[in-house]
């Protein structure tokens, strides 16, 4: 039996310590091969501009921006020590001129209407106090016919898996919020259930290994 989610935080991470612990985190899974960079672009969010939700460090974005040509990304972020870290992370990649990072709350996204060829996040979703007004905003956000990809951890994978991720989570230091953020994951039922109910209710649902991925585009009503 599924144990009950566990909300984590919908204030994402903060303290700067946190932060430069996070961000080492995720340089190491960058170094290893691991940024699911290639997930986005078999998705076809390959040009254009794009939006990134929740690019903590940047690490995602500044991956699919080295992979891609002509195209753009704004991110949005509600952490301003976050953003600090991903501005600085871009400019090692050389890559500031093509990104934005803009600080805000996913639940009222500050961009018009129909702005985006794309959209994608990774890790953002179990923080979503309100997953469904995020999923609206994202189809608002997009141009008809724009994509989007949203991928998480399920709260329900193997017992092994959860062991072997903490395994190979480093530094330590962030293993227990690991834990915390395995216990607000979502499952795959759960998302579907609410998914039903929003723009987005004709996305695809997949499970993987360790989570699911939710694909799709925006269709013209």
């Amino acid at each position: 039996m599924v144990k009950p989610r566990v909300v984590e935080t919908n204030e994402g991470i903060q303290e700067e310590f946190t932060v430069e612990v996070y961000d080492r985190m995720l340089r190491n899974l960058r170094d290893r091969g691991w940024i699911e960079t290639d997930l986005i672009l078999k998705t076809g969010i390959d040009h254009g501009l794009s939006l990134e939700i929740g690019p903590g460090p940047g690490y995602l974005g500044l991956e699919w921006l080295k992979k891609t040509e002509g195209t753009n990304l704004w991110a949005l972020e509600i952490s301003p020590n976050m953003i600090k870290m991903a501005e600085k992370n871009a400019e090692e990649y050389g890559l500031q001129g093509r990104v934005k990072y803009v600080k805000g709350d996913a639940q009222k996204m500050p961009f018009d209407d129909n702005t985006f060829d794309g959209a994608f996040t990774n890790g953002s979703l179990h923080e979503w106090s309100q997953p469904s007004r995020i999923f609206n905003e994202i189809n608002r956000c997009l141009k008809p016919g724009g994509k989007f990809l949203v991928s998480d951890m399920r709260r329900d994978m193997s017992p092994f898996m959860k062991w072997f991720m903490k395994l190979m989570t480093k530094p330590k230091e962030i293993r227990p919020g690991l834990t915390s953020s395995i216990n607000a994951a979502y499952t795959i039922q759960e998302i579907q259930s609410i998914l039903s109910k929003t723009d987005l209710k004709s996305s695809t649902v997949k499970k993987t290994m360790m989570g699911f991925v939710i694909s799709g585009e925006k269709h013209t009503k």
